[in-house]
């Protein structure tokens, strides 16, 4: 069983200035909720229902998100305004939520390392909260990879094709097909330069990781940007074991960047606001 799903949102979101200088832009709102409850609400459609967030300076809002608000559902109780609340109402009664704080950015590696007194000697999710993924019919992501975790118990990481001009921005994977969208890696690149690139695979936002990637994570010195890269660490793993990568049913949006941010509330708005 796959119980705990960690979110790493220690970053600055750089990209969302002004808007991100005293809000987390993990909060920033798609449509009607923030992003990081999408983000949430799959890993609990999952069955993934022990949260762990590694955080750091200025977040506490998401803390405060995931948790009863007095004052204001004192000021709404009994009126027709309370029904807004419905879905974060929902999340708090099915999920548990835990916090640690990465001290300094090193990395979604490192990241993941100051995890681990969240997660334990377990297999575990992670969601990256900038990528929105939205299925309109059928299982959500991580539901679709769990399924395939409990067929091969090993490290999966979610992937999509995406043009050539974009492959810099990704992690990319190369490997071997086993069946139709699911291939067994043997190569992974941090953010390769399209001519450099293994595949047009990329790693999106989406893994179950098994507890030894802390050891492996640990003993992976610093790649690019002088950060602890997960890919690299991923990269060991398939060498001395077993990653998969897995094409994903459904549709990512990068709420990363502002484009990809409003393309989102756009279809989110258009296609299940409401439903």
């Amino acid at each position: 069983m796959i119980r705990k799903c960690l979110f790493p949102v220690a970053g600055y979101g750089t990209r969302f200035l002004p808007a991100t200088k005293s809000m987390p832009k993990e909060m920033l709102p798609v449509v009607n909720k923030p992003l990081v409850q999408y983000g949430v609400e799959e890993a609990i459609e999952a069955g993934l229902d022990e949260i762990g967030f590694v955080t750091g300076r200025g977040k506490r809002a998401i803390a405060d998100h995931f948790d009863v608000s007095y004052e204001l559902e004192h000021q709404i109780a009994g009126t027709s305004k309370e029904e807004y609340l419905s879905s974060i109402r929902n999340v708090m009664a099915k999920g548990s939520f835990s916090f640690t704080r990465q001290p300094s950015m090193a990395g979604l590696g490192d990241a993941i390392l100051q995890g681990r007194r969240l997660i334990g000697d377990e297999p575990f999710g992670v969601v990256l909260s900038d990528d929105l993924c939205v299925t309109e019919d059928g299982d959500g992501v991580l539901s679709q990879m769990v399924r395939l975790y409990k067929q091969f118990r090993c490290s999966i990481v979610a992937v999509q094709e995406v043009p050539e001009e974009d492959i810099h921005k990704f992690g990319v994977i190369a490997g071997e097909q086993i069946k139709t969208g699911l291939y067994q890696v043997n190569d992974m690149v941090e953010k390769p330069e399209a001519k450099d690139a293994p595949s047009n695979l990329a790693i999106i936002g989406r893994y179950i990781l098994t507890p030894d990637i802390f050891t492996i994570i640990e003993n992976t010195p610093p790649g690019k940007n002088n950060e602890v890269q997960l890919t690299d660490a991923l990269l060991s793993q398939a060498k001395d074991g077993c990653v998969l990568a897995y094409k994903f049913k459904g549709k990512r949006f990068d709420c990363g960047s502002v484009s990809g941010f409003v393309d989102a509330t756009n279809y989110v708005y258009e296609n299940l606001y409401g439903k």
